[in-house]
């Protein structure tokens, strides 16, 4: 069997987690690593007896590296992920793609200019439960959508933000909840809903010692005049996962892993317009929804890539799709700041220029120490 050869920019938690999943796919193999701490590099390339190096030029630049995974803190996924596709090395990068609009947008010029494979770590697409609810939307089976609702609420504690110097910091992840831990639910809610065109947000940091938000909640309007509404935050526990669309021909619930669809064959607008009974409601059948098993999770991102360019299978978490995440992060975050309604697309040398002073003024300290690098084993 012809096998993609992967190397690994950043070994970190995220990164060595990938190193071992890969032993397991049958498409692809390790080919090498790379990590700015030497040690780190070396102990990770002779624990998968892989070459190493600790700059990324030299891992892209190996003919025995096919392919790249980007695993590094969220500011250098651009410059390395373009650096890989303008020498032809198909991407997978980690969630989010950039922590701007600005910065993204340079990754899918980057891909479409090239013609480079590019995708993103968007595993929870490849879960079951998504690809149904997935399907339901694509096959119109809502109708024009006319309300949308996410509500993440999770849990990490101080000893999580503490275990790092680059996180919940301006300067080392340029945010929160909105660009660390809410990613995911917000690219299933933009796969499914669609990206809103105004935003107008709350944010605030309530429980932890850090200098970015733990808590954000908006409301949206949509280009079709559909509401919407979104609350992430990392202050709760137990957690809540919830999305919800709301259309004229059906509604789609899921609850954690629990989906349910509602059917209204006569339309909730036609049935209002035709309607001669005052307290009549439009009739709602809810329709079981088949979840076919699947292999879902990192694994099936990084084998989907392989027989991407092996086979031309389609990317389930295109990269180019990353870039609505990034747009309702960055106007979300801007919003809360500023108090003020954020259109999307958003504006993107406003919001390099914003972020850009809160780095410079930032003022806030962590404890010193290196890094713990743990792969994340609940949250994966």
């Amino acid at each position: 069997m012809a096998r993609i050869r992967y190397g690994i920019v950043g070994t970190g938690g995220m990164g060595t987690g990938h190193a071992r999943t890969m032993q397991r796919i049958e498409e692809c193999v390790l080919a090498a690593v790379c990590d700015i701490v030497p040690e780190v590099a070396e102990a990770v390339g002779e624990e998968f007896n892989v070459p190493y190096c600790t700059d990324y030029h030299e891992l892209i630049d190996r003919p025995d590296v096919d392919a790249v995974v980007v695993a590094t803190p969220h500011y250098f996924h651009p410059e390395i992920s373009i650096y890989a596709m303008e020498r032809g090395k198909p991407v997978i990068s980690e969630k989010p793609i950039a922590v701007t609009v600005s910065a993204a947008d340079a990754m899918v010029e980057a891909a479409r200019r090239t013609g480079t494979p590019f995708a993103v770590m968007y595993q929870s697409r490849t879960e079951p439960v998504w690809r149904a609810a997935h399907r339901l939307v694509k096959e119109g089976r809502l109708g024009e959508i006319y309300r949308t609702m996410l509500v993440y609420a999770d849990f990490r504690s101080q000893a999580y933000y503490d275990s790092a110097g680059w996180r919940a910091t301006w300067d080392g992840e340029g945010g929160g909840v909105m660009i660390n831990q809410a990613p995911h639910s917000l690219d299933r809610f933009t796969w499914l809903g669609g990206l809103p065109c105004k935003v107008r947000a709350y944010t605030a940091t309530k429980n932890h010692r850090i200098e970015v938000e733990d808590v954000a909640a908006a409301m949206l309007e949509y280009p079709n005049g559909a509401v919407g509404y979104l609350y992430c935050s990392t202050t709760e526990a137990p957690g809540t996962d919830i999305l919800e669309l709301s259309g004229e021909r059906g509604k789609l619930q899921v609850i954690g892993k629990t989906l349910r669809f509602w059917e209204l064959p006569q339309g909730v607008k036609a049935f209002s317009d035709t309607s001669p009974e005052m307290w009549a409601h439009p009739p709602a059948v809810e329709v079981n929804v088949e979840i076919e098993p699947c292999e879902s999770g990192h694994i099936a991102i990084l084998r989907n890539m392989a027989r991407h360019i092996l086979y031309g299978e389609e990317l389930v978490a295109p990269g180019v799709e990353g870039l609505n995440t990034v747009e309702l992060i960055n106007a979300t975050i801007l919003s809360g700041h500023t108090g003020e309604e954020v259109s999307i697309p958003v504006d993107r040398a406003r919001y390099d220029a914003f972020l850009a002073q809160l780095r410079a003024t930032s003022t806030f300290r962590k404890r010193s120490g290196p890094d713990l690098r743990i792969t994340d084993t609940v949250h994966h």
